[in-house]
């Protein structure tokens, strides 16, 4: 199976993105199946339901979230009712669930959403939880294992890589919104520590320049805000994963004005 990985959509742009180049990314590149993380993608800040039924009607069949999951409080029922994940590693008594299994081309694929520690909420500890959670999915005879670990600190999640390489077929963190030059295969398993953002590629972190030059010159914080205009990116990893194992991989980095480029993981 060939699947594909959207890092942080962010608001209007990072939709616009998807809208216009999906379609055609998915047809050129033969992809079977789209995860991507949805937790910027209302204006920067969680998911709404109108904006969710925009998301899956571009082409993606399921999406993960993160330490802003919870900022749009309509999220909470479609938990239930949309192919919506939020950390697996929140308590159990939290609406949702971190984990889904899908059926692709006779092969089945583990989707699995975790959350780091530094920096972020409160959760339960998220090794402990992938070390066990991947143990339960060996023991239904699940190989295909791809994994969104949410968390800003990189040791984070290249220690996540160290517990499971050879265990998962992919590892690739988000939250950052800014794109790491470490993809790679190691045993079987694709890894990136951040795919970086899609949305806005000229600013802060997807965000308006003003608010964050203003804290950083003054101290002083404010509310921060999706540009009206701005030069846009889509960033997503693309990986043939079977039994278990990642045999190829790479990033495709499109722009809006319809540069294209590609970069091939590397074996270790």
């Amino acid at each position: 199976m060939k699947i594909a990985f959207i890092g942080d959509i962010l608001g209007q742009p990072g939709r616009v993105m998807l809208r216009d180049y999906l379609k055609k990314i998915k047809e050129e590149e033969n992809i079977d199946f789209v995860i991507a993380n949805y937790e910027n993608a209302s204006h920067g800040f969680g998911l709404t339901l109108k904006n969710a039924n925009e998301l899956f009607s571009y082409g993606i069949d399921v999406m993960s979230g993160g330490n802003h999951t919870w900022d749009k409080k309509d999220i909470i029922p479609l938990l239930d009712t949309h192919e919506l994940l939020r950390p697996h590693n929140y308590p159990d008594d939290v609406a949702g669930t971190g984990l889904r299994i899908y059926d692709i081309k006779g092969e089945q694929l583990a989707v699995l959403n975790l959350m780091g520690h530094y920096a972020m909420p409160y959760t339960d500890n998220a090794f402990r939880c992938a070390k066990e959670t991947v143990e339960e999915l060996h023991g239904k005879g699940i190989e295909n294992i791809f994994i969104d670990f949410h968390a800003e600190a990189t040791s984070e999640k290249r220690a996540l890589m160290m517990l499971l390489q050879g265990k998962v077929s992919s590892i690739i963190g988000t939250h950052t919104h800014v794109g790491t030059d470490d993809f790679q295969i190691v045993n079987g398993t694709a890894y990136m520590s951040d795919i970086g953002l899609t949305g806005c590629r000229d600013n802060v972190i997807g965000m308006d320049k003003e608010v964050p030059l203003k804290q950083f010159l003054t101290g002083l914080k404010g509310h921060f805000d999706i540009p009206k205009k701005c030069k846009k990116i889509l960033q997503m990893a693309v990986m043939e994963i079977n039994n278990g194992k990642c045999s190829e991989a790479y990033k495709l980095k499109i722009f809006d004005d319809n540069r294209v480029i590609k970069t091939d993981a590397w074996l270790d």
